[in-house]
């Protein structure tokens, strides 16, 4: 490829990035392949074969989110960590970890909080909310264990006004390594003492 088309590609990449970025940012989308597409078709590039990484995105929302929300930002990160941390106290007997956009602190104004529960029985984790008169939907996700594709049932509920998403593994997985896509990068959790330490740290 020649310089010029190279260094034009690149050009177009940063700006997809920052677009999409700005768009999780603003409009509450957590989906990067989603925000990627719609910022390539809002730039005119829906063609282009140099969509940014999803760690190139992140990037560009950590400096959207500091330079443009910041103090709100950190007020709603260490809000939503709050939220998740009663809800995994609340669900401890299922081994509950923190993961996704509140963990990492890009989490944004419309934000879900993602949890991983670990047990072998999925329907205990039915029973124990609808004993406690906590309503949900349930849907499924791919995700990866190792290198293994199969369906993760996800309970979508309410909690203290927060959407939180509970997904379901076995316990065996818990030791495994999890990726929502098979080239990805793991997915990065928290357990209960992992998030109480953030919360006191203040971390972001």
């Amino acid at each position: 490829m020649p310089k010029e088309s190279k260094f034009k590609q690149q050009q177009m990449r940063t700006r997809i990035a920052a677009a999409a970025a700005r768009m999780m940012a603003e409009d509450g989308l957590e989906d990067f392949a989603l925000a990627k597409r719609k910022a390539a078709r809002q730039l005119g590039a829906e063609d282009t074969q140099a969509l940014p990484k999803n760690e190139e995105i992140e990037v560009e929302l950590r400096a959207y989110q500091s330079l443009y929300q910041g103090e709100e930002q950190r007020e709603r990160i260490h809000y939503l960590r709050e939220r998740a941390l009663e809800a995994m106290r609340l669900l401890e007997q299922f081994r509950p970890y923190l993961a996704g956009a509140v963990l990492k602190g890009t989490a944004g104004r419309y934000s879900d909080i993602d949890l991983q529960l670990f047990t072998d029985d999925g329907k205990a984790v039915e029973f124990f909310l609808l004993s406690r008169n906590i309503a949900y939907d349930i849907s499924d996700q791919r995700h990866f264990a190792g290198d293994q594709a199969r369906a993760v049932s996800v309970l979508k509920l309410d909690w203290q006004g927060v959407p939180v998403n509970l997904a379901i593994y076995t316990l065996k997985e818990e030791r495994g390594t999890l990726k929502t896509t098979l080239a990805g990068r793991p997915i990065e959790r928290a357990g209960i003492q992992a998030v109480t330490q953030l919360l006191s740290h203040g971390g972001n």
